[in-house]
């Protein structure tokens, strides 16, 4: 195939995604996760993946595949520490009433809500969002104390389990679709 910046071009739909117009939401879990200031803060994520297992059945010397069940791993935020700890501290009350750091007792059965992550294009459209069903975190990282570091900004990552993903384009509704309809969803 020669080379030809035209056609590269012109299936550069505007210029490509950019990596940093995205908005991550999660929407309160009562008595523990408020949910305010996240979007503002949330200074990293990933669009979340899939995958699909593999069934290896023997037959007549031979390995015949067949798709097996679909996993979905982790999914991963960092966030920017404001000083009064508002958003960990709401991440630690979230965990802590999953799993009482003395008691270890779960506050109720109602833990887990629907977190949100939107891509948006240049023009300030959403262009893809994914809405991960049935999260909670897993895991609330350290954060890293250094005399010698004073001009950055103090982060951390939080890290969620769920149940599987929806993505939609476009802006989702209350029940997590577009007017349209969810295009490919992740169950």
């Amino acid at each position: 195939m020669a080379f030809n910046i035209t056609s590269f071009r012109s299936g550069m739909v505007f210029d490509g995604q950019r990596p940093n117009l995205f908005e991550v939401t999660i929407p309160n879990v009562p008595n523990a996760f408020l949910g305010g200031g996240l979007p503002i803060m949330a200074k990293g994520t990933s669009i979340p993946g899939g995958t699909i297992g593999t069934v290896i059945v023997p037959y007549f010397g031979r390995e015949v595949k067949l798709a097996g069940n679909r996993t979905f791993p982790e999914w991963t935020i960092t966030v920017l520490n404001d000083e009064d700890f508002s958003i960990r501290g709401q991440f630690e009350r979230w965990m802590n009433y999953i799993n009482d750091h003395g008691s270890n007792v779960r506050g109720s059965t109602s833990y887990t809500t629907k977190g949100n992550v939107q891509q948006f294009g240049k023009g300030t459209t959403v262009t893809a969002s994914y809405s991960f069903v049935n999260m909670f975190p897993t895991d609330l990282s350290e954060i890293t104390l250094d005399w010698g570091d004073n001009d950055t900004i103090e982060e951390y990552t939080v890290t969620f389990a769920y149940d599987y993903w929806i993505r939609a384009k476009g802006a989702l509704n209350a029940t997590g679709r577009t007017q349209a309809n969810a295009i490919t969803e992740g169950k």
